[in-house]
């Protein structure tokens, strides 16, 4: 029979490993120095964008790392840290980790993965910096409709002209007959 221990610990491996597994990516925190409220201020606004954070001992996270053959990021696993995996968009993910940091200097972004791509704190800061999803999808319908709007107000002067034009002949006509 296994001590209870190492039960909470296989669990905790297991959990990251399904965590990742129904992920799109994960995002290492250092928050030493952050106090518990605050970072449970940071859990609730993470869990509504699909996020959440899940804090582990590192040799734990070292382990689970590894068995997902995630060797780069182990180093990352370095004094107390979290890790956020989210699961829907990484840019609000991201902005609202920038945001806490902006308000907690003891917050470090250590880094991250992102599908296949391993984030340093640069990407994660320039990935605060993009516009949302449902933005680029609003600039994409006007940029694609942008044309067919010219398009329109082309045929409709077109159309303009024709009828002045035949007004223009109408009015020749009965100024030659009369």
């Amino acid at each position: 029979m296994k001590k209870i221990g190492l039960l909470v610990k296989e669990a905790s491996e297991n959990r990251i490993k399904d965590n990742f597994k129904t992920s799109k990516g994960l995002i290492i925190i250092k928050y030493s120095g952050v106090s518990s409220p605050d970072l449970s201020s940071l859990r609730k606004t993470l869990k509504d964008t699909g996020a959440n954070l899940f804090v582990v001992k590192n040799s734990i996270a070292r382990r689970a790392m590894k068995g997902l053959g995630l060797d780069d990021l182990v180093k990352s696993i370095e004094t107390p840290c979290g890790l956020i995996f989210f699961k829907d968009e990484p840019v609000d993910t991201s902005k609202i980790l920038c945001q806490f940091r902006k308000d907690h200097e003891k917050l470090v972004l250590e880094g991250g993965l992102l599908q296949d791509k391993i984030l340093t704190f640069k990407d994660i800061e320039t990935m605060s910096k993009l516009p949302s999803r449902e933005v680029l999808r609003t600039q994409v319908v006007v940029g694609l409709n942008a044309p067919i709007s010219k398009f329109v107000i082309v045929l409709n002067q077109t159309l303009k002209k024709f009828v002045y034009c035949l007004d223009q002949i109408k009015q020749n006509k009965q100024k030659s007959s009369s």
